[in-house]
């Protein structure tokens, strides 16, 4: 069981994972805790290849109100179900269910992150409604499951246009930030490790390879 630090916290979750949900309703969460910070992570866009090429992630911190040690992957749906039980307060009880997602073990790295710019928040919106423009243009009602999921993964590893202000980002990122309500202010920060991206806002992390 974990303590959510107040109601503001449990909002937070509760609409975290309802945006996360309707992104990917059969979609996981990983709650990651380590004394009084949850982590909570979300996969928006799944890669391929043994170096997981186009994953793209959620994150979002928040505070619990007791210390705990808790590092599971679960369903969204059954967190979600939990948080909607108003009975519930501030304890979110873990589910039992735990499931195997390939982007949870592709943990980003926790140090050797290098400033490298900011992206226009404006012009991530526009690169986010481009993209979903085209891949409803290029995948009509009908098509097969495995030609509509190659064009996303076309569409969302293309590096950003150079109007969002930064070289070399995959437009992914611009979709995580939509779908997961991250895209706040009028910039985001962005950092860079190894092969990851890190794109922050006041409301949260998205992280892409």
């Amino acid at each position: 069981m974990l303590w959510l630090a107040d109601d503001e916290t449990r909002a937070d979750l509760s609409t975290y994972v309802a945006r996360a949900k309707q992104a990917r309703p059969d979609g996981a969460i990983r709650l990651q805790a380590v004394g009084t910070t949850l982590a909570a992570w979300v996969g928006v866009l799944d890669g391929r290849g043994l170096m997981g090429e186009g994953t793209t992630l959620g994150l979002r911190t928040l505070a619990l109100r007791e210390g705990s040690s808790v590092d599971v992957t679960v369903p969204l749906a059954a967190v979600a179900d939990r948080l909607a039980r108003t009975e519930s307060g501030l304890t979110l009880d873990v589910p039992p269910q735990r499931v195997n997602e390939a982007w949870a073990a592709l943990t980003p790295p926790r140090a050797g992150w290098a400033p490298v710019g900011e992206l226009s928040i404006a012009g991530l919106e526009q690169a986010a409604a481009g993209g979903i423009e085209e891949i409803t243009r290029g995948a009509p009602e009908g098509s097969g499951s495995a030609a509509v999921q190659t064009l996303r993964w076309r569409v969302w590893t293309r590096p950003l246009p150079e109007s969002c202000g930064l070289e070399g980002v995959p437009s992914g990122v611009a979709f995580a930030l939509q779908v997961l309500g991250f895209g706040v202010g009028a910039t985001a920060q962005v950092h860079r490790a190894a092969s990851w991206y890190r794109v922050s806002t006041p409301a949260g992390f998205v992280l892409a390879r």
